[in-house]
């Protein structure tokens, strides 16, 4: 479909994703035409608007507008920021009205990029009344921004005057962090708020400064840690008390040593922080925004089990299943089809080995307790993503899949060189005839392998980092545990070069002159 627009008024605009009309440039538009085209993608418009958009010769006027405001820096051609920039939209028009979003293109507007000192794109960075106040390190979902920047809101801590106060404030989807003081000159007040104004991106504060207020919890001055109402729970506390000498560090470590209580509710947005230790997961139509009820029927029946088994080094979650679909299906091999409204259960250990529940969680836990009683004798195998073994591996360059992984990369006898690949990657099929030859001259060598592994289809082994294709390493005879990264030009004669300086034996090079 194409129009032709007859232009009256220079009125710039961008038609996007609107199933109307394909992405299309900025025209000169008649102005009225063109607000009647619009109002046909009502939501991509609205979504545009609530992001401000800021440039060299407005930054500074504009944004000491706003007392709190978000700022994506970006430039177009960016892959990560066109990623972002649905997100970002979305998380605009739910925060509008508490925190403006903006975002400058950097191509157009080197200098204020430049002053921001913007080196990568995205960034983003957090303003109050105009001028740079921290880095924004939060989600990068629209659901993750909203939460985070909604924190960024309002005072460090909200002062709680009376009892309906707190039970308002602590009545929230998050945990919320009370402190309790005698009165306004509390000894421990001011590092209460320190804390805060350090941590109001991650929790939610609040302060008292009259102890009746709190009396129900606390008799004396101290920090209550509130969880959600939503997972209220028979297994644990609903409120957590500190009674500590108060600093910001011993705040901290009490926060993060309670935050999460027996069995969180794991996100998108907190999964980072809670896979820093062993975890398990069961994985279900969770949805708390709706089903509260539904949501902690399968919860409690984990917390049951996982209440047997505290101080063992495993941490327990539940998550919804759609969520993590992707992950499920990449990570776990479960379709998120399978096992109906049962729970998938998965653990994950901090080095990032990987096991599956395969009996169907029953309702009384007991096959949860098995898994575990088993996880924990060290009798479960380790669940890895992995290509068939091939048949026949006589090729010069050996095909390793995950399960052959230790057999032929790990092999004690033999150095390996293994290339870490993508089928779709141009640069890995230009390196394919030059990595061949390379095998084929060594072919004669006994003592090393060369070898390619498909890291799309292929859990990585643990010691090798592959961000990007091809990836190349080379691990040599008795330092398996520490292979070394190949970083050089890929030339044949390169690859000689390294082979010879980092191998356990002298090479065979038939046909090849010793300076190599």
């Amino acid at each position: 479909m194409s129009f032709v627009f007859v232009s009256f008024f220079y009125f710039p605009v961008t038609f996007w994703s609107c199933s109307l009309f394909p992405m299309m440039p900025v025209v000169p538009v008649l102005s009225a035409v063109s607000l009647a085209l619009l109002s046909l993608c009502p939501t991509a418009l609205s979504a545009r608007r609530d992001v401000l958009e800021l440039g060299d010769a407005d930054f500074d006027y504009l944004a000491t507008e706003h007392e709190t405001m978000l700022v994506k820096f970006y430039a177009p051609w960016c892959g990560h920021c066109k990623k972002l920039a649905p997100e970002f939209e979305k998380a605009a028009s739910r925060l509008k009205g508490l925190v403006q979003l903006a975002k400058v293109d950097c191509t157009a507007n080197p200098d204020t990029c430049g002053r921001f000192g913007v080196t990568g794109y995205p960034t983003l960075k957090i303003f109050r009344s105009g001028k740079d106040s921290a880095p924004y390190d939060g989600p990068r979902t629209a659901n993750g921004i909203y939460n985070y920047m909604k924190k960024q809101t309002g005072p460090d801590s909200v002062h709680l005057k009376s009892k309906e106060d707190l039970q308002n404030f602590v009545n929230n989807y998050d945990a919320s962090i009370v402190g309790v003081f005698s009165g306004t000159e509390a000894l421990r007040l001011a590092e209460f708020l320190k804390a805060a104004s350090l941590l109001r991106e991650q929790f939610r504060f609040a302060h008292i400064t009259d102890l009746q207020i709190a009396e129900e919890h606390t008799q004396t001055e101290s920090v209550l840690l509130f969880r959600p109402p939503r997972l209220s729970n028979a297994f644990e506390d609903s409120v957590v008390v500190f009674k500590d000498y108060l600093t910001i560090s011993s705040l901290r470590r009490f926060i993060r040593d309670h935050i999460y209580g027996l069995c969180p509710h794991m996100t998108v947005e907190n999964r980072d922080r809670l896979r820093v230790r062993d975890l398990l997961t069961a994985y279900y139509d969770l949805d708390y925004h709706h089903n509260v009820r539904g949501s902690n029927y399968w919860r409690n029946r984990v917390m049951k089990v996982a209440s047997k088994y505290t101080g063992r080094g495993l941490m327990f979650s539940v998550a919804n299943k759609g969520d993590f679909q992707a992950e499920l299906e990449d990570d776990y091999g479960l379709g998120t089809s399978d096992g109906g409204e049962l729970p998938f259960v998965t653990i994950r250990t901090k080095l990032g080995h990987k096991y599956t529940m395969r009996e169907e969680f029953t309702r009384d836990g007991q096959s949860l307790e098995r898994f575990l009683e088993d996880y924990f004798a060290g009798r479960l195998k380790r669940y890895i993503r992995s290509e068939p073994v091939p048949e026949k591996n006589t090729a010069p360059v050996k095909a390793v899949v995950a399960e052959s992984f230790d057999e032929i990369v790990n092999d004690p006898d033999k150095d390996v060189l293994i290339q870490f690949y993508s089928p779709s990657c141009p640069h890995c099929k230009r390196l394919e005839p030059v990595y061949r030859e390379l095998a084929e001259t060594l072919y004669s060598d006994p003592n090393i392998v060369i070898a390619k592994m498909n890291a799309v289809e292929n859990d990585v082994p643990l010691g090798y980092d592959v961000q990007g294709f091809p990836t190349i390493y080379f691990a040599p005879v008795g330092k398996k545990d520490d292979p070394v990264r190949y970083q050089g030009t890929r030339e044949l004669k390169d690859f000689l070069k390294f082979l010879k300086r980092e191998a356990s034996h002298n090479l065979v090079l038939p046909g090849f002159k010793d300076e190599l």
